[in-house]
């Protein structure tokens, strides 16, 4: 019950997204004044604070590394509010582009939240153009895709919720490109679907290597998780062959029309009978 909160000075470990939005809203009703330090600095971080003072909390300094939040007796609530766009579905879709050397233009972003990947995709030579609400995404056919390091940390860093998406980038990619997952261990067993893909990664502790560009091909995989099922779906889009992705309810979990959208751009997959598999041929 909320009786039972009292107000604290709080420093995290780990700056993390899901701690730092939970104490920011047991804290709203709590009395006195809650300070909590190297929190999360995610823009959703900034968006659920932005939602709850609107709604009658008093929180300061979302957005950096120490939040003030001073208890309110009440939060009258009825209010309408419209959330951020998401950031990892909208870099999914550039990675989707760039991967398949397509010309897709990603709609309802806010290009200062994309700049982690933005930036990275220009250092190898992928095209970006930005407008207010939108980033376009382009390769030509025989444009070169220079590889890279990325290194998974927290906002403003590179996401590690992006990680396994960007690692098929560095698939396509020509050279040694290495991906550092720094956030998160054991993340890279969806690393052994690819090479059911004839993918030639080596894992050595938190980094996997990748010497691109690699000749995919298809096979039957599944989506261990939302972030790794999208991965596998990425990798079915430039792999030869027909590549049959299960469990793609996990996958729907964290996009919104994933088959549609592909669909849209003209990527050729539909979902099985079942409902669990998608198959891009």
């Amino acid at each position: 019950a909320t009786e039972e909160y009292h107000s604290g000075h709080l420093y995290m470990d780990q700056a993390s997204v899901g701690a730092t939005i939970n104490v920011m809203i047991a804290a709203t009703k709590a009395p006195g004044t809650t300070v909590i330090e190297n929190a999360a600095r995610e823009p959703h971080i900034v968006d659920v604070a932005n939602f709850l003072n609107i709604m009658g909390a008093n929180i300061k300094g979302a957005g950096t590394d120490t939040i003030r939040i001073k208890g309110v007796t009440k939060i009258p609530g009825n209010q309408h509010y419209s959330i951020i766009p998401d950031q990892i579905e909208a870099g999914t879709y550039m990675i989707a582009g760039a991967v398949t050397r397509g010309d897709i233009v990603v709609r309802n972003v806010i290009p200062k939240h994309m700049e982690p990947l933005s930036m990275k995709m220009k250092t190898m030579g992928i095209n970006i153009e930005e407008g207010d609400d939108w980033i376009r995404v382009f390769v030509g056919r025989d444009d070169p895709i220079r590889t890279t390091n990325f290194k998974t940390m927290p906002y403003p860093g590179f996401p590690t919720d992006l990680q396994p998406q960007a690692l098929i980038l560095l698939c396509v990619a020509e050279g040694i490109g290495k991906m550092h997952e720094a956030v998160w261990a054991n993340r890279f067993q969806y690393i052994e679907e690819l090479k059911r893909m004839s993918a030639e990664i080596t894992v050595a502790g938190p980094i996997a290597i990748v010497n691109g560009p690699q000749h995919l091909t298809s096979a039957r995989v599944p989506a261990r998780d939302l972030r790794a099922g999208a991965a596998m779906v990425l990798a079915a889009l430039i792999a030869e062959g027909t590549t049959e992705v299960t469990s793609v309810r996990t996958i729907e979990r964290g996009y919104q029309d994933f088959v549609a959208k592909l669909q849209n751009v003209g990527a050729a997959i539909s979902v099985g009978t079942d409902s669990e598999s998608a198959v891009e041929e």
